[in-house]
């Protein structure tokens, strides 16, 4: 086993008023990749600016105590990674198919980089987009638009993969299980994007393979939708079978359908719905138990008339009870949006303020990372103050497998002023995390946690250092060692 020594600074205030924070809550960011939105800033970027980009990201949300990254790893066709299955992107290299010069495995530094700041990394893809527009000259020869132009579909302004070929899903199982197996990933996300949103005037031309592969009776619509049904299937059942703690989400648009189609749906009037436009139903992927957890986009203001954030979010909690439920905020707005609610520096504090008091909700992802980084100082400023100044663990798996977690052997302790040192051991063959607790001087129970670390498969050894309080330093503290699904050792203090 090696031995990785793990350093995680940890600056807490413990004089600053704040909110209990939920046992369990998932704060999640998204990285967008695609046109260079977070990182990189640009492809042409030396190495160093690169990792220092991501890694400033990574420290932004750490300090807000974060603790999931959700870090695009392909785009339209191509891959931040190295494979098999895919040409390396244009956003990372410049050129696709290029190999990044200097950076020989760029996901597994990221996912190394995520783990050592206690955050859990989902890998992010795009399954049906093919390009991001119609000229396909920069294309690399490895890309399937060269390999198998007969699974394109010209839609709008872009190429789209064919959803309903067999071989196309067949081809994305393949790409899962090379994600899953080769990397240490802690869950798989896709976003919003199945069939493309709707373009007026323009026909999806996959009549052909509706008429091989319809079944009686079935009109184009049903069939649109058993085709992304069979991807989520497929993507779950290839997921499970390799590293079962491994978690599946999704990140539908924000509207399902509206009340005015089906009495089921929202009190909306969204232009565009996710079962109606882009075929996709993520109801029953919850019924189905396809997916460990949902994340609804739902990026308007709380009162936004035509699509109230305060009653999607409802809709939502009150429909998918069967999920962890978490709820993507669109802190891209903030200041930059027509709808006046988004000048003020509370609408997203109100937006997590509502998720929390809501039953059935595990969480919020926000869009995306560099929303916040250098600026709206106030608003990050109540973030921290009032959600998130203590870390919390994320929710585990839907397939909770009930394991023995051994008690840590802890190796050394340091303090000195303010400053906490904790090395621990422990050896299991799925990842887990060290969680550091302040104890309950009467029951010697956990009482807050005020400290993680990530420990990989291939760790026995994690540090944790931190700088705390002094009379806070002097309290009764204690490690938990909690595997992936959420399995805790018994609790071992500390002197």
């Amino acid at each position: 086993m090696k031995r990785i020594l793990y350093i995680l600074p940890v600056i807490f205030c413990l004089s600053c008023a704040v909110t209990k924070a939920p046992k369990e809550e998932f704060r999640g960011v998204w990285i967008a990749t695609v046109a260079n939105i977070d990182w990189p800033k640009n492809p042409k970027d030396n190495v160093e600016k690169k990792k220092r980009d991501f890694t400033e990201i990574l420290d932004f949300y750490e300090d807000l105590n974060f603790n999931a990254a959700i870090v695009q790893v392909r785009t339209a066709g191509d891959a931040l990674y190295d494979s098999d299955l895919a040409p390396w992107s244009e956003y990372l290299t410049g050129k696709e198919g290029e190999a990044p010069e200097g950076f020989s495995n760029p996901l597994e530094w990221m996912i190394t980089e995520t783990h050592k700041r206690g955050m859990e990394f989902h890998a992010w893809l795009n399954p049906y987009r093919a390009t991001v527009d119609l000229d396909t000259s920069a294309l690399s020869k490895q890309h399937d638009f060269h390999q198998h132009p007969d699974w394109m579909v010209k839609y709008g302004k872009k190429y789209y993969y064919n959803p309903g070929l067999p071989e196309v899903r067949q081809k994305f199982s393949k790409i899962i299980e090379e994600l899953v197996t080769g990397y240490e990933v802690d869950a798989i996300h896709f976003d919003d994007y199945f069939y493309p949103y709707k373009v007026k005037g323009e026909v999806f031309r996959d009549s052909t393979t509706f008429a091989t592969y319809g079944l009686p009776n079935q009109n184009i619509e049903d069939w649109r939708r058993s085709n992304v049904d069979s991807l989520v299937k497929d993507v779950h059942h290839t997921i499970k079978k390799n590293k079962p703690w491994v978690q599946f989400g999704i990140s539908p648009f924000g509207v399902w359908k509206n009340k005015s189609t089906d009495p089921k749906g929202s009190d909306t009037q969204a232009g565009q719905t996710t079962y109606e436009d882009l075929y996709a139903d993520p109801l029953l992927w919850v019924e189905k138990g396809w997916l460990d957890y949902l994340a609804p986009q739902v990026y308007w203001s709380m009162d936004y008339p035509v699509a109230s954030h305060k009653k999607i979010t409802t809709w939502w909690a009150n429909t998918t009870p069967n999920t962890h439920l978490y709820i993507g905020n669109g802190t891209y707005k903030i200041k930059n949006n027509p709808d006046k609610a988004w000048k003020r520096n509370n609408e997203i504090p109100k937006q997590l303020d509502f998720a929390r008091q809501e039953n059935n909700i595990n969480g919020n992802i926000f869009f995306s990372a560099k929303s916040l980084i250098g600026q709206h100082e106030k608003v990050n400023q109540k973030l921290k103050r009032k959600f998130y100044r203590l870390p919390t663990q994320s929710p585990g798996p839907l397939n909770h497998i009930k394991r023995t977690v051994a008690i840590p052997a802890v190796e050394s302790v340091q303090k000195h002023g303010s400053q906490l040192k904790i090395c621990v051991s422990h050896s299991d063959s799925i990842p887990r995390f060290i969680l550091l607790y302040e104890l309950d001087p009467k029951t010697k129970e956990p009482k807050t946690l005020i400290g993680t670390a990530y420990l990989s498969e291939s760790q026995d050894l994690g540090c944790v250092q931190m700088e705390l309080e002094r009379k806070y330093i002097k309290k009764n503290m204690a490690v938990v060692v909690r595997d992936a699904y959420g399995n805790q050792s018994p609790t071992q203090p500390i002197d």
